[in-house]
């Protein structure tokens, strides 16, 4: 399912334009963005958790090169993490 896709589901289960659904999705992902950047966490009970790891510096192999051995920086990284509800509505 892409975007497209994703508002067109939102705007007939919410009863509503696409319009509308497309702002009310790019609000949602602004929103949980901008708390991120902020170093929150974004807890959806039943559905799951948005939030960032930070992941050490580490040594890698240059795929075009393997004996090449190159210095991969920290760096964070968004995370999701589904909860229970979700969990066991794809195991179904």
């Amino acid at each position: 399912m892409n975007k497209a896709e994703l508002v067109a589901s939102m705007a007939e289960k919410a009863n509503m334009t696409k319009k509308d659904a497309e702002n009310a999705l790019n609000a949602f992902m602004e929103s949980v963005q901008e708390a991120l950047v902020k170093g929150e966490k974004v807890q959806l009970v039943g559905f799951g958790t948005f939030e960032v790891r930070d992941r050490k510096a580490r040594e890698g192999r240059n795929p075009r090169n393997p004996e090449e051995v190159i210095q991969i920086p920290a760096s964070k990284a968004p995370v999701f993490k589904a909860g229970k509800g979700l969990k066991d509505a794809v195991n179904k």
